[in-house]
């Protein structure tokens, strides 16, 4: 009994041991956020103070200090993601992460984001160079107080497991402007919808590919003007280019790094005028939809000086990316400001006819541009490769050589074809000085002023001002095409399909002041058809912006800061209001009564077609609507399935009206099927699948049980390790609601889940009455820090559709912690 009794004393001295090693190595990391610190480089005292939930008021005397206290505090709160990040942009992952990301370093080495982010630093103005400059002397200052490991973040330690030389090196400027280039790639237009409709057309016929891209409704305006008609068609590609063409496909696929773009990503923002809110002032809301990720791509901040003068002009609030100065989102004293992705189409792949490293332009050979790059792969040897260019952009349909297979029809000799993608992101950018105007504009012309520098990642912008305006600026460089509209890839070896410039941005969309009151941008068609400027044909099918603007009109003339949050929070399925009475009409079946009791009492409730958590409707319906697509889709590829956007809602309203259209017709059965045969299949299969997943019980069915929203960690959550995951990894509590193109927007992809794939990455609403009415939230925590109090403690709120004061004016921020970082000497 002596020898057991120590034996259990032993081991329970080891299990507190090794608590008590864990909590030390987990909470080193934990940043310093009360006191003083002397960070070398500061030119007078910067005053930190945080709130509970971690969000820091930053206030400094002047421009450099200020920006240099925004880069020590975003790297003490989430320099592991920076760290990252700027691998991604710079094509380096395989650096950190060993041989696994060769493929991903090798896209984006052909992309070359670092070589136009130092393009840019090299040719900006000296005031915006210096702003950059000394925001990555505050990520240094910080780095230098650490030694590495575990005491800058967690996941060095764990890294270290695998990777035992990796040392975060110094922070540069050009590593904030590459991220800038990846927002880009992940907010793109309409590469993959160019891939998809060649392939649809190549597979089943050019009519059937036509059909999954309708034209957009005459009852869902644009953002500017009252109307649009049929979209314009362009020239086609032949099929023969099918094979390069899904090598580019295979290859753009290994960049996810924000989980993006998915069938319904998008974004809400809208501006209502002081004619129809309570105050008599404009009233802003936003919210950007984004891939799920841990931690949050936003981090709230305020940026204060002390007293506003030539050499300290900042006073600004709201979300930022960390690794990048200033405010991206937000407001100042005089303005606020909101995005959404425009969706323009910028985004060109042309089918080039090669000989080696030969192209051939108009029956001439031509040489490619050639740079050789070396990636460096943490425990193997490094890969060198060569990225060649024509003059349309990099050969992204390959690594080294030609893709074999195409069709000689395409010319009368035996070339091989690659694919080049032509993309204005890809050149110098002038993005980040945008955002530093904007976060100083006073007024609507300066405000136009900025947006005029915002050239890649093209977003609407919604605008409000203390004086009462409230106006729509489209920004972005679009290319204007000798011929064509973009939506095939087209022959490159040719100069018909060329571009002959950008639209000026003087020719780009933009309203002031519109009689209606109020402006509504949820990626929706910027313009009608009659509009002079083409912007693109490939934008959302305009049913969330439709139902924000009902909402919208249908409140009245007072609205409310809470009205707005109201709003965000819509949970309507406009699908849902075509399909189940087609259901409902069309299929008779008592062994089908459980599901279709519960699509009557759904429909016939007080919260009609609203996908809610604790809905059994919204769980039926969710269960049919992916089958519906499974059933009447099959024929797709299986790399361009049907995902359930807003597209999918278009396609399907159409097809409900015609019982005999092709696409009802199962190709793998003897008997042709109609619209009432697949409805029943999708009813049936739904039934099936619900009994077994959530109980015989149809009145306990719950979308949250199906609709679960997991965070990942976008590094070592996803290591397929599982005791390393559970750290890092967690799911939201309680369950969320929404689904994909609804306001309430976590989307999820029919083909693949239930599960949230994307979601309002955060939300905010500003009151220009009263500043310090404005509100928002993101979806996890300021901390990217494991086990930190705030790593996901905004997330019950953001689930619950709760908001939070946005921290503003010091005289009324509720600091829980002050730290002042002083000069040294």
């Amino acid at each position: 009994m002596r020898i057991l009794r120590g034996l259990v004393v032993t081991l329970l001295v080891l299990i507190l041991i090794g608590i008590g090693v864990g909590t030390w190595m987990v909470r080193r990391s934990f940043p310093v956020v009360d006191g003083e610190i002397e960070v070398p480089g500061l030119q007078s005292p910067v005053t930190v103070m945080r709130d509970r939930a971690g969000i820091p008021h930053i206030t400094a005397s002047n421009t450099a200090d200020l920006f240099m206290a925004q880069g020590y505090v975003h790297a003490q709160d989430r320099f592991w993601q920076m760290d990252t990040w700027r691998h991604i942009g710079a094509g380096r992952l395989s650096e950190m992460f060993g041989s696994g990301q060769v493929e991903t370093d090798i896209f984006l080495r052909t992309l070359g984001f670092e070589h136009a982010a130092q393009a840019a630093y090299d040719t900006m103005p000296e005031e915006t160079r210096e702003v950059l400059d000394a925001y990555a002397a505050g990520v240094n200052a910080y780095l230098a107080e650490r030694p590495g490991g575990t005491a800058l973040s967690f996941e060095y330690g764990v890294l270290g497991i695998q990777n035992r030389g990796y040392r975060p090196e110094p922070w540069d400027p050009v590593d904030s402007l590459t991220w800038a280039h990846v927002m880009a790639w992940d907010l793109r237009s309409n590469l993959e919808e160019e891939i998809a409709r060649t392939a649809v057309a190549s597979e089943l016929g050019e009519a059937m590919a036509e059909d999954l891209y309708p034209p957009h409704r005459t009852d869902h305006p644009p953002i500017v003007g009252d109307h649009l008609t049929a979209q314009r068609t362009g020239p086609t590609l032949p099929a023969a280019a099918h094979e390069a063409l899904a090598r580019a496909a295979s290859n753009a696929s290994v960049v996810g790094p924000l989980g993006g773009p998915f069938e319904g990503i998008g974004s809400n923002s809208w501006v209502v005028a002081g004619s129809r809110t309570a105050t008599g002032a404009p009233i802003l809301a936003d919210d950007p939809h984004l891939g799920i990720q841990l931690p949050s791509i936003w981090y709230q901040a305020t940026l204060w000086c002390e007293e506003v003068s030539e050499d300290c002009p900042f006073r600004v609030t709201g979300f930022t990316f960390p690794g990048a100065p200033g405010v991206v989102i937000g407001h100042n004293e005089r303005i606020a400001w909101g995005v959404t992705n425009e969706g323009p189409d910028t985004m060109d792949l042309f089918v080039e006819r090669v000989d080696g490293d030969r192209y051939m332009v108009d029956d001439e050979w031509e040489e490619m541009e050639i740079r050789t790059e070396t990636i460096a792969v943490a425990g193997g040897a490094d890969v060198d490769i060569e990225v060649r260019t024509t003059r349309h952009g990099p050969i992204i349909s390959g690594r080294f050589g030609t893709v074999d297979g195409i069709e000689e029809d395409l010319s009368p000799d035996d070339s091989d074809y690659e694919v080049a993608l032509a993309w204005q992101a890809l050149e110098p950018a002038t993005l980040f000085q945008a955002l530093l105007q904007i976060n100083l504009a006073s007024d609507w012309e300066e405000f136009r002023e900025a947006a005029s520098l915002f050239d890649i990642a093209p977003q609407n912008l919604v605008y409000a001002d203390v004086d009462g305006h409230i106006g729509y600026q489209a920004t972005g460089e679009i290319p204007i095409r000798r011929s064509g509209d973009g939506r095939y890839p087209v022959p490159g070896w040719t100069s018909d399909h060329e571009w002959t410039g950008l639209v000026p941005f003087e020719d780009l969309p933009s309203v002031l002041d519109p009689p209606s009151g109020m402006i509504v941008t949820a990626n929706q068609p910027v313009v009608g058809d009659d509009y002079p400027v083409f912007i693109g044909v490939d934008h959302d099918y305009g049913y969330r912006a439709k139902r924000i603007a009902d909402l919208l009109s249908e409140a009245g003339d007072d609205l409310t800061v809470d009205d707005m949050s109201r709003i965000q929070m819509d949970n309507h399925d406009a699908s849902a209001t075509f399909v189940v009475p087609a259901l409902l009409d069309h299929v008779d079946d008592p062994a089908l009564d459980d599901l279709m009791s519960v699509l009557t009492a759904w429909q016939a409730s007080e919260r009609p077609y609203q996908m809610d958590a604790d809905s059994p409707g919204a769980a039926a319906y969710a269960a049919v609507w992916r089958h519906l697509l499974g059933s009447t889709f099959e024929e797709l590829p299986e790399d361009h399935a049907a995902g359930g956007n807003s597209r999918y809602f278009e396609i399907v309203r159409r097809l409900l009206d015609d019982p005999q259209a092709a696409w009802w017709d199962d190709t793998g059965t003897e008997e042709p099927e109609t619209r009432d045969d697949i409805l029943h299949r999708a009813a049936s299969a739904a039934q099936a699948e619900l009994l077994e997943a959530l109980g015989d019980d149809p009145d306990s069915w719950r979308w949250g049980d199906l609709h679960r929203a997991d965070f990942e960690n976008q590094t070592l959550g996803q290591s397929g390790i599982a005791p390393i995951e559970r750290l890092f990894n967690r799911s939201a509590t309680p369950d969320v609601s929404g689904g994909s193109s609804i306001v309430n927007a976590s989307g999820w992809i029919a083909s693949e889940g239930y599960e949230v794939a994307s979601l309002p990455s955060m939300r905010m609403v500003i009151d220009l009455s009263d500043l310090a009415n404005s509100v928002g939230v993101h979806t996890t925590g300021q901390s990217g820090h494991v086990f930190h109090r705030n790593y996901f403690d905004m997330n019950e709120d953001w689930v619950a559709g709760r908001t939070r004061p946005l921290p503003f004016d010091p005289a009324g921020f509720d600091a829980d912690a002050t730290l002042i970082l002083d000069p040294t000497g």
